[in-house]
């Protein structure tokens, strides 16, 4: 003990000291040969203007044909590719080609020529000599086998600039979908419309986009005429190239007048294919669920992530035939499941953290929370443990601050280094405000805390100027609509949902029977919403006492089947009540008026796991025998690396408080560690879990961002687990 208070002084001590322009955009259509430098150059623009517009390519890719880029606006002055140094020596940008979207090959004849060669398979001369490479030393030799590049052919013609169109959000839409029927990355609609906030996925229904327009068609209009340059394989006909392709022969033989010159089909000739990218029709988040590739995902790795073939993946998005890149907007089906989660019809990837984090990043934090130093006295242990034991707001701030620092500690671990700076706020509004008036927020990653409301507003607020994340440790409700707060709390509403699904999933014909006072009669409908069938008990509810009647509650169970009882208030009398009898009747062998019959199955849930159910007078063995099963933001940790770190600093095993600062935090720099945005990483990253918490936010409209993680929890053997 005494060596628990020599650290708390010390964390006191520690606590104590610490502390433009609107710019305007084109599109150009990327056309087979065309460099990132050529179209810098055609453009009057930079290399690295166009790469920052165009987050899906990197220097040195090659461009594919029919790619749409957006581009800057030239100003007419001349240009130079400045970017930001990096302190090495640059190097020039590589011209690259278009990648081939297969090979075939050609045994070479006497007399051809690499000319010839060239013209017939309509490509280049280097483009031979870039897949043989013994050409670039040896000449061309009589019965050479050649390795032929293939190239998607367009008819496409170059977008000229400032040729947009202006879509119109229908309901159900998101960004993903609309970036899919576009064949653009969201990034690349964000440039478009920078109107758009970069802080959140919000799009409302009739809202108005700058969209890039194809020539020759729009989203709406019926097709776009693209051509495959095709080498004719051994053996290959007609019948078959209708099953692979679509099309039928004789508009084949129209495309390619040489066929019947020829006398039908023959090995070696390379025809056109015509290939028709149609409007997939809706497109929406009732139909379909949406993913952005990532940075080196491969075609396989996508197809065992979703659990579809290729050519199913192929028959959603047609444009993969011209190769995968990162940024590009996949549709995928409503009812597919896999190793991902499902947020709002985006899907996101299971992220590793502590695998995915940047070294480079450095979040900074600050800490605002009411330690009180003002009336503590450090010298006095027991006046200090007095104080520690009557003050929530204290104990709170000291379990929380405590298990913090061990999560800088652990990601210390990692390599990230962490600035924090810790402030008391003393509880009071006014203190608030003279720490922020005094600190430049714009330095800040996130901001842990305050607990009081009043203080929180007033920090949200400021803090909402720069775009810098609040993060309320405790339970707050609160009637801000500020889009950078992160209730780190689950709500209670959405603790009842968790609570409704999984029993939901568990419903087999149970006996349900609802006991809930006046002032849970809204919840007791939602019950009654998700099974029709259940049974309402009736509760007595008079000025001193409150309760149920014995001998109608007992009719309304079942000796059939096993019994559910949902129990729904904030009065501990009555819980105290319900859980004594619901005992006698599972222990009870007989009834008088029925003598075989025997023990009843019931279990007790609710909803909401108040502080009525964890009274004094609430017996633990009751819950118990009743398996009483709830919803919670929180589970007792097992013991761990964090509970051993925790004892080894702070000389005690860490309390419930603790946990959550630990899990909160430890969760919070590994994000930004991520991503250096916290508002940006929850956009990808789906539930985490940690030592005794878990964390999912997502956008809740105007009012910031929820935690909807949640444990369901069960009381079986004097032990609280985790039920399965």
């Amino acid at each position: 003990m005494n060596r628990f208070f020599k650290n708390i002084a010390v964390l006191l001590l520690l606590v104590s000291v610490s502390g433009c322009k609107a710019q305007k955009f084109t599109t150009h259509s990327v056309q087979k040969g065309e460099t990132l430098e050529s179209i810098a150059k055609d453009y009057n623009v930079t290399q690295y203007s166009i790469l920052q517009l165009n987050k899906e390519i990197k220097q040195g890719d090659a461009l594919r044909a029919n790619t749409i880029l957006v581009l800057p606006k030239s100003t007419g002055n001349a240009v130079s590719d400045s970017r930001p140094s990096t302190g090495g020596n640059s190097k020039a940008p590589v011209a690259t080609q278009e990648e081939p979207i297969g090979f075939t090959s050609h045994n070479v004849r006497k007399r051809e020529t690499l000319y010839g060669i060239a013209k017939r398979f309509n490509i280049t001369e280097e483009d031979i000599k870039k897949y043989n490479t013994e050409l670039y030393s040896s000449p061309l030799k009589k019965k050479m086998t050649l390795k032929i590049p293939q190239y998607r052919r367009t008819e496409i013609a170059e977008v000229n600039e400032g040729d947009f169109e202006t879509y119109t959000v229908a309901p159900k839409e998101t960004r993903w979908s609309i970036a899919h029927k576009y064949g653009i990355t969201v990034d690349s609609l964000l440039v478009l419309n920078p109107e758009l906030s970069k802080a959140n996925n919000y799009l409302a229904s009739g809202q108005e986009l700058k969209m890039p327009k194809l020539p020759g068609s729009t989203v709406d209009n019926q097709k776009t005429q693209l051509y495959l340059s095709y080498t004719v394989p051994p053996k290959m006909n007609f019948f078959q190239l209708k099953q692979k392709y679509g099309v039928e022969p004789d508009e084949i033989v129209r495309l390619n007048p040489e066929i019947t010159e020829r006398g039908g089909l023959k090995e070696g000739m390379v025809i056109r294919i015509p290939q028709q990218k149609f409007d997939a029709g809706d497109v929406n988040t009732d139909n379909y669920n949406f993913y952005e590739v990532k940075p080196k995902q491969t075609e396989f790795s996508l197809t065992r992530k979703f659990g579809v073939s290729y050519e199913e993946l192929l028959k959603l998005n047609p444009d993969l035939r011209e190769g995968l890149k990162a940024g590009m907007v996949l549709k995928l089906p409503k009812s597919q499941e896999g190793d991902f989660e499902v947020r709002n019809s985006l899907v996101l990837d299971k992220i590793n953290l502590v695998d995915s984090v940047n070294r480079q990043n450095r979040p900074k934090l600050m800490f605002l929370l009411p330690f009180r130093l003002d009336r503590l006295d450090l010298e006095d242990k027991s006046e200090v443990a007095s104080v520690i034991d009557k003050r929530n707001s204290l104990k709170y701030s000291l379990g929380l601050y405590s298990g913090a620092l061990v999560a800088i500690d652990s990601i210390a671990d990692l390599g990230i280094s962490v600035d924090v700076k810790t402030f008391d706020n003393e509880l009071k509004l006014a203190r608030t405000k003279e720490i922020l008036q005094k600190e430049n927020l714009a330095n800040v990653s996130a901001i842990v805390g305050p607990l009081d409301l009043a203080s929180l507003k007033e920090t949200a607020v400021r803090a909402n100027g720069k775009q810098v994340p609040v993060i309320a440790p405790i339970p707050a409700e609160s009637d801000l609509s500020l889009s950078n707060v992160f209730y780190s709390y689950t709500p209670p509403k959405v603790l009842r949902e968790h609570m409704m699904d999984y029993l939901a999933d568990k419903f087999e014909n149970q006996n349900i029977v609802i006991i809930a006072d006046s002032a849970h009669a809204a919840v007791r409908d939602s019950i009654l919403y998700r099974f029709p069938d259940a049974k309402v008990a009736e509760v007595a509810e008079e000025e001193k006492n409150i309760g149920v009647n014995i001998e109608k509650l007992r009719q309304l169970l079942s000796d059939e089947e096993e019994n559910w009882v949902f129990l729904e208030t904030k009065n501990f009398k009555l819980v105290s009540s319900v859980t004594s009898i619901l005992n006698s009747f599972q222990n009870s062998l007989m009834d008088i008026d029925k003598p075989q019959r025997g023990k009843i199955k019931l279990q007790m849930f609710t909803t909401n796991q108040n502080s009525a159910f964890e009274n004094d007078v609430i017996s633990n063995t009751h819950l118990s025998n009743i398996k009483f099963t709830y919803p919670s933001v929180y589970k007792m940790p097992d013991s761990n690396s964090f509970s051993k770190r925790y004892e080894k600093r702070f000389g005690s095993l860490p309390d419930r408080y603790a946990v959550r600062g630990f899990d909160l935090t430890f969760d919070l720099l590994l994000k930004l560690a991520y991503k250096n945005n916290l508002m940006e990483a929850s956009k990808f990253v789906g539930e985490t879990a940690y030592s005794g918490n878990k964390f999912d936010y997502e956008r809740n409209g105007a009012s910031g961002y929820s935690n909807r993680s949640s444990y369901i929890m069960t009381i079986e053997d004097l032990r609280i687990k985790e039920a399965q």
